[in-house]
């Protein structure tokens, strides 16, 4: 594990909170939507950098 996969873990869990909270509010669908695709791609990124399966 390094400190990019690790980044980019933590701005994907950041950006996670930030789906919830805009949810809660009510903010729009369209918004809620673009900062989850954001969360997914860090989350997902910082997971393939993991390089646990070589």
């Amino acid at each position: 594990m390094n400190g990019t996969s690790t980044a980019f873990i933590l701005v994907g869990l950041f950006l996670a909170g930030g789906v919830y909270s805009f949810v809660k509010q009510g903010m729009s669908k369209s918004l809620v939507t673009l900062l989850s695709i954001g969360a997914a791609m860090c989350l997902i990124a910082g997971i393939l950098r993991l390089e646990v399966w070589n």
